[in-house]
């Protein structure tokens, strides 16, 4: 039964994704990504890519530059080595807040702002990596261009929905040293420049757990929040989760869906359906 009668959820089906295979890569585009162009998939709210990518062993993305959006990689699999132009093979810092060998658990943020190049590579001698990356328009342009790495154990993604990003707790008007100091609204989670929430669960068969829209006091705008739900392919198909308790809202693995007239601590139903445990990420924009 419907907890959020006045919520629109709108499954968005894995088949209508952009695909491509190019041998050494993988991907899935949600949304209108580099050769792939569609018009009713363009964005929503401030979410303007999400896609799923498995690069082989040996391969990546060489560097290359961005601005004027917020990126981040959520691992699911395997290892992905970032770095920037500066940085050099063989000397990866330990400062996860510069550039960092990444595994299952670790988030990887990056504020484009002004400009800032780097690359991403599967440097592991055998295994494929398989990751999400979603990028988010900012709240303002030409920001300092910064790093954040951060560690969100499955431990925890299992007893319930973990925030890893939230709004940077200073806003839009953000001096330099709020900047610096990178204070996010809620503690413990990365700071991004957008009225966005990112979080993750992994939800046992059998078992729901429920969303916080907006993440309680996190958000600003907090009506007609835009939440978008994607289920990653991690477990063959056996994954499968049901939104709100409607019939006509279940996932497969792959799928999404464009969650719609909810508002900040409304509480959306995620079950789990399926014959395996099911990683859900939830993309929470203004």
């Amino acid at each position: 039964m419907s907890n959020l009668s006045h919520a629109k959820i709108v499954p968005r089906p894995s088949k209508t994704r952009g695909a491509a295979n190019h041998g050494w890569l993988d991907t899935k585009h949600t949304f209108s990504f580099g050769g792939w162009y569609d018009p009713e998939y363009s964005q929503f709210g401030s979410l303007r890519v999400l896609n799923e990518d498995r690069v082989m062993p040996g391969e990546g993305f060489p560097t290359h530059f961005h601005n004027n959006a917020e990126i981040f990689s959520y691992i699911l699999s395997g290892e992905l080595t970032h770095r920037d132009s500066m940085q050099k093979k063989g000397a990866e810092s330990e400062d996860k807040n510069k550039f960092y060998r990444l595994h299952r658990n670790d988030v990887q943020f990056t504020t484009g702002g002004k400009g800032i190049s780097h690359s991403e590579y599967n440097e592991h001698e055998r295994d494929w990596v398989h990751f999400l990356q979603i990028w988010v328009l900012p709240w303002k342009r030409n920001l300092p261009p910064i790093y954040h790495t951060s560690t969100f154990p499955d431990q925890d993604k299992r007893k319930d929905f973990v925030n890893i990003i939230t709004p940077l707790k200073a806003g839009p008007k953000a001096t330099l040293e709020d900047e610096k100091a990178a204070v996010p609204a809620k503690d413990g989670t990365i700071p991004i420049h957008a009225d966005v929430v990112f979080s993750a669960g992994i939800i046992p068969p059998g078992s729901a757990f429920q969303y916080q829209v907006g993440a309680g006091d996190a958000v600003t705008s907090r009506s007609d929040r835009k939440v978008y739900i994607h289920l990653p392919e991690t477990k063959g198909g056996k994954a499968k989760i049901r939104l709100d308790g409607r019939e006509d809202a279940v996932l497969e693995e792959g799928d999404g869906a464009y969650v719609s007239h909810v508002n900040a601590n409304d509480m959306l139903k995620v079950e789990s359906v399926g014959e395996d445990e099911a990683e859900v990420v939830v993309i929470d924009s203004e």
